[in-house]
């Protein structure tokens, strides 16, 4: 299995600007072949440009420019421009699909972050002083970096990425190693409910509170961003001091808000895995769930909208956006993969409207929110443990038709 571990370098400050100039010059490569597949496709003949005809290109384009682009790992450069190869490729399935295509855009240098490497000791060394007691790892055209390596990295190291997060820079590794041992046992199975009112409730009756990391934030970033706006929109390079304190001040806001909303979800499904055998969850089209309402127009006067409830689920869409569902899930599948548990994603219509005890199936099951009241049967119950209960049985009924 290929496992990612991500640590934070110390680069000192002549490493530091060498990596934001790596940075810039991948950004150039990258906007250069999007504008020659713009233009060829463009030209009268139609043209179409490939990942192979644009890395064949490359020799020349280094030799041309030595002090920028010369300067860089070969490898590196090929893996930017298969980068672009695989937006394309993605822009072109999303068109055959009838999905928003989407069309790849150029990128400006502070929104191009992150540069791989395919291949350890290709360009770049994992732990290249290994007699030394602090971990180093070495880029072609920026040195020895020192990095600050919390946990032991297991496995061969396959490939490596420099990823800049406001002012801090980090490497990122991928592993390849043998699976784990799975963890024992437990004979407990669950289904999960997940919501905004609490993040997810359980078949157990249990309930895990959402801890609204963006909400309770947001005064503190309402004031970074309002302090922000007084300057105006420049480049990095031409911003004054207090302007780029300023612009750090947001950046820290944001990235702690994710940080903890990671934390959260790793502690969360780890608890999981930990307890049970099998998880069962509503698969959620996130997507879809916060889009905006489409407009409304107005017969009678035409130019004109009626009111569409954008208001209402603008707040909604936010919410859901904090709580992090969809990073939550991906953790929760990866986590249990390595544990060897199992986790089976249903079907979510109606789970919350369902009577868990006579099966009954009415929108008046559910009165309000948070209250479950069976109009059959007259069980009553919390809605979120009833749609989580539900939800088990699904999961179970999809693993028996599905036997590994």
């Amino acid at each position: 299995m290929i496992r990612a571990y991500k640590f934070l370098m110390r680069p000192t400050i002549r490493q530091d600007q060498a990596l934001g100039e790596m940075l810039r010059d991948h950004c150039s490569l990258y906007n250069g072949a999007l504008q020659e597949r713009r233009d060829a496709y463009q030209h009268v003949s139609k043209t179409t440009v490939k990942y192979g005809m644009q890395s064949a290109q490359l020799k020349e384009i280094r030799a041309f420019d030595p002090e920028r682009q010369g300067r860089w790992s070969f490898s590196s450069q090929q893996a930017t421009l298969r980068r672009l190869d695989k937006a394309f490729a993605a822009f072109f399935r999303r068109v055959k699909s009838g999905d928003i295509p989407g069309y790849p855009r150029f990128r400006g240098v502070n929104w191009f972050d992150t540069v791989d490497f395919p291949k350890d000791g290709d360009g770049c060394r994992w732990n290249s002083t290994p007699h030394d007691p602090v971990t180093r790892v070495r880029f072609q055209g920026i040195g020895h970096v020192k990095v600050n390596q919390h946990r032991v990295v297991v496995g061969h190291v396959k490939t490596v990425s420099v990823k800049r997060e406001g002012r801090q820079w980090f490497v990122v590794l991928t592993a390849a190693q043998d699976q784990p041992e799975p963890l024992p046992a437990t004979g407990s199975v669950a289904g999960i409910d997940l919501g905004i009112a609490n993040f997810l409730a359980d078949s157990d009756g249990e309930f895990v509170p959402n801890p609204r990391h963006g909400r309770r934030a947001a005064e503190k970033l309402q004031a970074a961003q309002r302090a922000l706006s007084r300057f105006p929109r420049r480049k990095a390079k031409d911003r004054t001091a207090n302007h780029q304190r300023a612009v750090d001040r947001v950046a820290q806001l944001h990235s702690k808000v994710r940080r903890q909303r990671l934390d959260h979800a790793h502690k969360t499904a780890l608890d999981l895995v930990r307890a049970h055998d099998l998880i069962a969850h509503e698969d959620l089209k996130i997507r879809n769930m916060s889009k905006a309402p489409a407009p409304n127009p107005d017969p009678d006067q035409p130019g004109t909208f009626l009111p569409n409830g954008a208001a209402a689920k603008a707040g909604l869409n936010k919410s859901i956006n904090d709580a992090g569902w969809g990073v939550f899930l991906t953790i929760l599948h990866a986590k249990a993969e390595s544990a060897g548990r199992e986790v089976i994603a249903v079907d979510p219509r109606n789970t919350s409207r369902t009577c868990p005890v006579c099966g009954h199936t009415a929108k008046e099951n559910r009165p309000t929110q948070e209250k479950f009241h069976c109009v059959s049967c007259r069980h009553n119950a919390h809605a979120d443990t009833v749609g989580a209960l539900n939800i088990l049985r699904a999961g179970l009924v999809r693993r028996d038709a599905n036997p590994a």
